[in-house]
């Protein structure tokens, strides 16, 4: 029976597989957070995974205050980044296989077309900074996959389209920012393509190629896009009207464009995206 270690499993992406994982039976998974497991310990991780020995680990676990991490840049690198050093260091010389969940927010936005896995890094931000680090830490393990993906939501925690459908309930006009561009990400989708790739490579399905990857659902919008659609499908009457992001400044810079190619993980593991409309429509149905 292949045991499967979840890091970070009470966030949205770690809530989803344990949702998922009800569909995946004969393995073994364990879901920790910080409380089960304190990834930012070296002897805490050591301990944990020489104990239970997991054939696979998904660290989900991650520091995601994106504007806080300006001025706490040490905590959100020892989350983000020296923690995914302590998991491949404590799986080193193993066949364990990592799979470590990254950001968009790792590139600039300075694009035009969508960004593959080749295009260099420039983060603009200390958090992309911290979760390129990530990266880094987690390639050093010779059975690792890096996921990127982007604007994540769920029906679990707090997120954009918690927070649109919040303010817009009680509001009549809502202004969301139109010139940033990139995709949603509906963490269920995400959550059930990491087990497709973990149980295809354990039945031979296919092999596991490790590597850095992009994932998001398919199609390309605004948070303005975004955030109108939401209002639509919740059947709120709220007006959303698009403004720049200077109007609306942050301590951390977004980059402007941040579309993501993923023809790779679609042609390695035979993953099929749904567009993040009809992900949406999912999502709101089973809201919690």
């Amino acid at each position: 029976m292949a045991t499967i270690l979840i890091t970070g499993a009470s966030g949205q992406l770690g809530n989803e597989i344990r949702v998922a994982s009800q569909n995946y039976c004969g393995y073994d998974f364990i879901f920790t957070d910080a409380d089960s497991l304190d990834i930012t310990s070296r002897e805490k991780v050591k301990e944990f995974i020489a104990d239970a020995v997991p054939g696979w680990i998904i660290n989900c676990a991650a520091y995601n205050a994106v504007d806080k991490a300006e001025t706490e840049y040490e905590k959100a690198l020892l989350v983000n980044g020296t923690a995914v050093g302590y998991l491949a260091e404590a799986i080193r010389g193993s066949q364990c296989r990592l799979i470590h969940i990254s950001s968009d927010y790792v590139f600039s936005g300075d694009s035009s077309v969508p960004y593959n896995e080749n295009d260099l890094p420039q983060p603009l931000t200390a958090y992309g900074k911290s979760k390129l680090e990530g990266e880094k830490y987690a390639l050093q393990h010779h059975a690792s996959m890096v996921i990127r993906t982007s604007w994540l939501y769920s029906s679990f925690g707090n997120n954009f389209v918690k927070t649109i459908i919040r303010h817009a309930s009680a509001r009549d006009v809502l202004k969301v920012v139109y010139d940033q561009t990139g995709t949603p990400t509906y963490a269920a989708d995400l959550a059930e393509s990491v087990l497709i790739i973990i149980a295809g490579v354990i039945r031979n399905k296919f092999a596991f190629n490790t590597g850095i990857y992009h994932y998001s659902n398919e199609g390309v919008c605004s948070w303005f896009d975004f955030a109108s659609e939401i209002v639509r499908e919740s059947g709120i009457d709220c007006k959303i009207e698009p403004v720049l992001s200077k109007d609306f400044p942050a301590a951390a810079k977004r980059p402007w464009y941040t579309v993501m190619d993923k023809s790779k993980i679609k042609e390695n593991y035979n993953i099929t995206i749904p567009h993040w409309r009809t992900s949406l429509m999912r999502c709101l149905s089973i809201r919690n």
